[in-house]
């Protein structure tokens, strides 16, 4: 069984919006394979959670609320019996139940978006990733998402903090979660983004095509772990 954690020390970088595309695609993938997925909601505005309380959340997703310091270990620990993959949405600042969820990920997914007080976060989570590494003498894969980026334009204070990165040797994917409204949609209206109405939303086929390619990176991502 497979946890996936998304982190960031800063509010408002789209954590819930990517642990809920995540979980919704490998939920998609998995019914024909009889897969559950769990989603943790572990942020005390619970965003994750009101989003899975509206219709359309699929069957093969459970999500369990209210997380905290002091039950994310075991929430992590049960899920992992019968998920396939647990995600877990954690609060937007440094603390216990942060680094809890962390030494449990075999993954972590930083946020950043395209700003320098972003950029300077992120690297505070990676220092908190490491941290622990050396408390549990393991690795602990980690890799930045930038999200909400522009469709067509990579402005210049992007660039800089994508090269910045490059030089410090921080693991980076490929793709990035695009600014949609697609993905707005999902957080007002519940369900999927196959489930919204091409009439209503525009951009859907984009923003499921964007889906995928995230999808596809995070599953490279983990079959690296085994090698």
């Amino acid at each position: 069984m497979t946890t996936i954690v998304f982190a960031s020390s800063k509010g408002g970088a789209g954590k819930t919006t990517a642990a809920i595309v995540l979980a919704s695609e490998f939920a998609r993938q998995g019914v024909s394979k009889g897969m559950n997925i769990t989603l943790i909601d572990a942020d005390p505005n619970q965003h994750s959670a009101k989003w899975a309380s509206k219709e359309g959340r699929p069957q093969n997703i459970r999500v369990i609320e209210n997380s905290d310091e002091d039950s994310i270990i075991d929430d992590i620990e049960d899920a992992n019996q019968d998920s396939a993959f647990v995600i877990v949405d954690l609060e937007g600042t440094a603390s216990m139940a942060v680094a809890s969820a962390i030494s449990r990920a075999d993954l972590v997914i930083i946020l950043c978006q395209g700003s320098q007080d972003d950029a300077d976060e992120a690297i505070k989570t990676i220092k908190l990733i490491k941290r622990q590494e050396r408390l549990l003498a393991r690795k602990i894969v980690y890799s930045v998402l930038f999200t909400r980026t522009h469709p067509a334009i990579t402005p210049r204070t992007l660039t800089y903090i994508i090269n910045e990165f490059k030089r410090l040797e921080i693991e980076m994917f490929h793709c990035s979660l695009i600014d949609r409204e697609a993905f707005r949609a999902i957080r007002s209206f519940g369900g999927t983004i196959e489930n919204l109405d091409p009439n209503e939303v525009f951009g859907k086929d984009k923003a499921i095509a964007n889906i995928l390619a995230f999808t596809e990176e995070v599953k490279i991502k983990l079959l690296s772990l085994s090698k």
